[in-house]
């Protein structure tokens, strides 16, 4: 079974299973399809995370494909250049893309089939054309004056200066080709050669600091890192460790465990306690969640229950809590990234997840090799002794994160929830739904969803209105959004009976799929 944000995406990996590849064949299969016909969330210009359960082992294997800052990236070069405020469509917040080291590394370790098959579906996309559906037009239309600020970007993802309407086919030849180059050559075709010089020539015609060098040093950049986990309600949670943000996922679990499940999941009291456990643990992430390579990250006291346990005790069913602002709100706004997960017929489990950050990343195109840069620097600061603070070779803070839930060592569940800052919030709302509960996991991405951002409660439509008002009540400040938080994908292992029950979120436009 494969689920994804996109129909054409889950067809894909359904066959590369189908014709002997394995989970991680066709979620590397699967999100380069959506790289090309998902523009606006993922690329070959991004990053991505990845947990990896093969069967019969008990283990989970997580790679971290975040990239880093280019070796000229130091506040003291960029203030010599003017920079005093990093802005998300510079140069300068560009690092070096990340997803292709790690595709390549996780393929050796764990695949089956080469990389050049694997890239077949997306360089047909890309060559031969995509229809674009619904939900990724609406995104693109908000991306429409960013798009047009970049006259490479204009000219491939504007059709008259517009964006293109739902049902408009889109060609990226120039992409197709280097998907081409790196299906021939591994991860080399992307970080060296004519698509790096492309890439970097781009950039610093810009003003950034890339060099060929930077491209050549992240070519094995990605790296197999010790996932963190929880023991949670009979089951082990597995996230990324930091630099990611799974780590917010496992503290409101750890904290929310130490009540009650309340009776209704559509419920103020039950939305209440999300919110209450979101707004300490998001708070943490600010102050503590960086590179730990460059940064001493409080891991183990972050996931204690002496910690976790003691924070709980700040949450009164009775009112909303006054909680300090936290230090900096590292991070800003966004809410697109791509999300899949795999089953295969062995059992092996693939959780994955790609990003460019923002909304077609920096907006950057590189006209030459068709790459959209992502702007996951835009994380980064240039206050000296911040956590966060730009540094050569270092990693931003990521929210992106793929999830995976074990049972008596056995892989239950790859999950994940897209959106941005959501995504921890997210993630804790869909395993609530599911294991306390007992919804499938089609209904438990169905269900109405909540989010505190900026001292407001974010409630979708689907909220009644009687909670949103007892919300208020409790002191909470709650505003309708127009759009939904995010999406989300899982597929649930049931051992006991053999099979396999998958949900996609209809937030976006994909599907789940099994045989």
């Amino acid at each position: 079974m494969a689920a994804t944000s996109m129909p054409a995406a889950t067809l894909a990996a359904l066959d590369i299973l189908r014709s002997g590849g394995n989970a991680m064949d066709a979620a590397i299969a699967a999100v380069a399809v959506l790289g090309v016909i998902e523009p606006q969330s993922t690329g070959i210009g991004g990053d991505c995370f990845c947990l990896y359960a093969p069967a019969g082992t008990g283990k989970v294997y997580a790679m971290n494909g975040s990239g880093r800052a280019a070796a000229g990236s130091t506040p003291e070069k960029l203030r010599s250049l003017g920079v005093n405020q990093l802005v998300d469509t510079s140069a300068h917040v560009v690092t070096i893309p990340g997803a292709i080291s790690a595709w390549e590394a996780l393929n050796a370790a764990h695949g089956r089939k080469g990389l050049d098959a694997l890239l077949q579906p997306a360089i047909k996309f890309a060559e031969e054309g995509f229809v674009v559906a619904p939900r990724v037009a609406a995104d693109w239309a908000d991306a429409a004056s960013k798009l047009a600020a970049n006259e490479a970007a204009a000219r491939h993802y504007l059709k008259d200066g517009a964006a293109p309407q739902v049902g408009d086919v889109m060609r990226f030849p120039a992409l197709g080709r280097t998907l081409r180059a790196i299906a021939a050559k591994g991860a080399r075709g992307f970080y060296e050669g004519e698509v790096a010089a492309d890439i970097v020539k781009t950039l610093r015609a810009l003003g950034g600091v890339h060099t060929e060098e930077d491209f050549a040093n992240a070519l094995r950049g990605a790296e197999f890192v010790e996932p963190i986990k929880r023991a949670w309600k009979g089951l082990e949670i597995y996230e990324c460790p930091p630099n990611g943000s799974g780590i917010v996922t496992l503290m409101m679990l750890g904290m929310l465990e130490t009540f009650q499940t309340p009776g209704e999941p559509i419920s103020a009291e039950r939305f209440h306690r999300h919110i209450e456990a979101a707004r300490l643990a998001y708070r943490d992430r600010d102050a503590f969640i960086a590179d730990p390579n460059v940064v001493d990250v409080p891991t183990e006291t972050l996931l204690s229950d002496e910690y976790l346990h003691g924070m709980a005790k700040q949450i009164l069913d009775a009112h909303a809590m006054v909680v300090p602002p936290a230090p900096d709100t590292l991070l800003p706004k966004h809410k697109d990234t791509v999300y899949l997960c795999v089953v295969d017929e062995d059992g092996n489990a693939c959780s994955f997840i790609n990003s460019l950050f923002k909304s077609y990343g920096s907006g950057i195109l590189a006209e030459g090799s068709g790459v959209m840069l992502q702007n996951r620097g835009f994380g980064f600061r240039l206050q000296e002794g911040h956590p966060n603070c730009i540094a050569p070779g270092k990693r931003p803070m990521h929210t992106i994160i793929p999830g995976m839930a074990l049972k008596d060592g056995k892989a239950v569940m790859p999950f994940g929830v897209m959106g941005g800052h959501f995504q921890p919030m997210g993630q804790s709302l869909l395993l609530s739904n599911m294991f306390e509960y007992g919804m499938d996991p089609q209904a438990a991405l169905d269900a109405p969803r909540v989010f505190p951002e900026d001292g407001k409660v974010q409630v979708e439509t689907s909220v009644p209105r009687e909670v949103v008002a007892k919300l208020d009540a409790l002191g909470h400040s709650c505003v309708p959004i127009s759009k939904p938080h995010g999406g989300g994908q899982a597929i649930y292992i049931d051992h006991s009976r053999g099979v396999l029950i998958g949900g996609s979120d209809p937030r976006k436009d994909g599907c789940a799929l099994g045989y």
